[in-house]
């Protein structure tokens, strides 16, 4: 048996086959399929009618609404009902309003070392992290895999990157690849990215999510984690019993990889992204005292309960500066609650921060915390495209929980570090 990496191991188990090799096209078998209510019934509903089809295996068919949650306008109300009817018309199970789906996917545990799965979302990726192969695809694409259950993929070059060094007080795993997209670019598209090293290793469930969920700014097919000890615990949490087979899920030591980049950990300062490309990333300090109008806490990538504590931290004791309005968008109702419950939600709304639903919204440009044209934002998303967040002539900087609040304080980009103990 030829040595592979983790991915070439999951693609081969996937495809029924002893081993494939990069550059190789394979039919994959299904283990889940996730759409959400922007780009799932509303877009496959009446393909699959005019096919006459139906969905393979209802089973393994997971739909989040999470894009126009709450309902802000009739068009929205629409389209989540469409969704509820849907779903229920096809026993698939349905998510509604309780969190952002790649979020959701973990915390429920439907994600799982090994797993092939397909999304209907550039950000799948997120399922990486625990130690799964999962891609986003368009509508089209989903249209047919609920159909046939498969998914054909060529076998893409694995691309190691090793982080090593522990992450200094301020720096988090969005500063990582917020670097990554400076450094590597964001024409990965040949690559499925694997995270190693011993930064890596500490990092919690939730940071592992923001590398792999980022790995669709990369331009890389997909990104993933090996699966260790703090998988299986947060697996654990979400109610899976089964122990992981460390040993299966893990690439041979001597299984060739396209490029390995290395990171000092420990060297790195807290990052930022200029408008409008997660690419313009640079040190905090080259852009610090740019003047912001608005800081937003939200979405997949910073929004998540650990994300909110890195806001807390800088936040106790503080208020948001005037003139600058800081919106928070928890990444689930669970993570309110616990938020609430432990007290991190209340650090937050007395430093000013104003409560916004779970879900989507203003990273995806609806809803509320929309950008009017002029104004400057700073935001934990994972993307700053013009005209990503609202007006197109307004300006979206990328950083870390930790430096949004810090901005968010200050009412200008500022370095975190000077802000916590």
């Amino acid at each position: 048996m030829p040595a592979m990496t983790l991915p070439e191991k999951i693609l081969a188990r996937a495809a029924g086959l002893d081993a494939v090799r990069p550059g190789q096209i394979v039919t994959c078998a299904i283990d889940l399929l996730m759409m959400h209510d922007s780009g799932g019934p509303r877009r496959v509903a009446a393909r699959l009618e005019q096919l006459g089809a139906t969905v393979w295996d209802p089973s393994k068919v997971i739909v989040v609404s999470d894009h126009f949650v709450p309902a802000a306008d009739l068009d929205g109300a629409e389209i989540l009902a469409l969704t509820r009817r849907w779903a229920a018309a096809n026993g698939v199970t349905h998510y509604d309003g309780i969190g952002i789906c790649h979020v959701v996917l973990q915390e429920h545990g439907h994600v799982r070392p090994g797993m092939f799965c397909v999304g209907g979302d550039s950000h799948s990726p997120s399922g990486g992290a625990v130690g799964a192969y999962m891609v986003g695809v368009g509508a089209t694409e989903i249209t047919g895999a609920l159909v046939t259950g498969t998914l054909w993929i060529k076998v893409p070059e694995t691309l190691r990157v090793r982080i090593d060094g522990a992450l200094a007080p301020g720096v988090a795993a969005k500063d990582v690849m917020l670097h990554l997209c400076a450094t590597l670019g964001m024409n990965n598209d040949r690559y499925v990215v694997e995270y190693a090293g011993s930064a890596v290793a500490a990092l919690s469930m939730a940071e592992r999510l923001v590398l792999c969920n980022m790995t669709a700014e990369l331009g890389g097919e997909t990104g993933i984690v090996e699966p260790d000890a703090t998988t299986e615990a947060a697996l654990r949490a979400a109610g899976v019993p089964e122990p992981i087979d460390y040993a299966r899920w893990r690439s041979d030591p001597d299984a060739p990889v396209a490029r390995t980049v290395a990171i000092d950990g420990s060297r790195l300062p807290p990052q930022v992204a200029a408008p409008h490309s997660p690419a313009n990333s640079r040190d905090v300090a080259e852009a610090e005292r740019v003047r912001i109008d608005q800081a937003y806490i939200g979405a997949c990538t910073g929004a998540k309960l650990s994300d909110l504590r890195m806001a807390a931290e800088v936040l106790k004791g503080r208020k948001v500066a005037k003139g600058t309005r800081l919106l928070i968008a928890p990444a689930s109702t669970a993570m309110t609650a616990e938020a609430a419950r432990e007290g991190t939600l209340a650090t937050l709304t007395e430093a000013g921060a104003i409560l916004l639903p779970t879900g989507c919204g203003a990273c995806a440009g609806m809803g509320a915390g929309m950008l009017a044209a002029g104004e400057t934002c700073i935001a934990s998303t994972a993307r700053n495209f013009k005209g990503r967040m609202g007006s197109p002539d307004a300006r979206v900087w990328l950083g870390s929980p930790y430096t949004v609040a810090a901005s968010a304080v200050a009412g200008h980009i500022a370095d975190p570090r000077g802000f916590l103990a």
